[in-house]
């Protein structure tokens, strides 16, 4: 595809899935203090969303904002957390990231990704998630998802694992009003229909816009045989 097929394929994409999802928002329940998504963006990682939602009641009654999760027992911030695994390296971020807050920014959550970028445990997904959800600021929130589903959309190679090259390219294909919500539709898409294993491709609302369901994923086109567009 073309540059331009690929940013009309996507709209498209972004058209569709307004449909089947109306109400986009953010997988992760979080009420109160931005800087609750952060936290809770940081317990996330390799973890799902309804784990940390569970997890997160108990953790902010016991620190209800950053000044007391900054001044936490790194011991019993751990075994709040524990089930959320990679507990000690995600008490020690949330703790440094809290501390930082209240520190250099007045216990307010930055507003710009230079800034974001200097916390603790903060990478360019995080930010783009907290600046499009907490201020309204475009960006594409390259998580497993969005990767995925790009890579089926024929957006780029299957193979392109890169967060930081997904998010380059897509940026450049999707309207800056639309990236927030559609990395956010992305993510109930893909749990939905377009799970990482067994696809439900013969049921998939956007079979005709998707290069895997139309020819196969990378290995099987490869494959003598593999399958051969409809």
């Amino acid at each position: 595809m073309t540059e331009n097929e690929k940013k009309q394929r996507m709209a498209e994409i972004v058209a569709r899935l307004k449909e089947i999802y109306p109400e986009a928002a953010c997988a992760l329940k979080f009420e109160g203090a931005p800087w609750r998504l952060l936290v809770m963006g940081r317990l996330s990682a390799q973890c799902t969303d309804a784990r940390v939602n569970i997890i997160s009641r108990d953790l902010f009654k016991k620190y209800p904002g950053a000044a007391a999760m900054a001044a936490a027992d790194i011991a019993e911030l751990e075994e709040i957390i524990r089930p959320c695994g990679l507990f000690r390296t995600k008490a020690r971020d949330i703790k440094a990231a809290s501390a930082a807050i209240c520190e250099r920014f007045g216990g307010r959550l930055p507003d710009n990704m230079e800034d974001l970028l200097t916390l603790p445990g903060v990478g360019r997904k995080l930010a783009n998630l907290l600046l499009g959800d907490i201020y309204g600021i475009p960006g594409i929130v390259a998580d497993t998802h969005c990767i995925r589903l790009c890579g089926r959309f024929g957006m780029y190679p299957e193979t392109l694992k890169n967060p930081l090259k997904v998010e380059k390219i897509l940026s450049g294909l999707v309207e800056p009003a639309e990236q927030s919500d559609l990395c956010h539709r992305l993510v109930l898409f893909g749990r939905e229909y377009c799970r990482a294993r067994a696809p439900r491709c013969p049921e998939c609302p956007l079979a005709g816009l998707c290069e895997h369901n139309l020819y196969g994923s990378e290995s099987e086109k490869s494959e003598p045989g593999g399958r051969k567009p409809h």
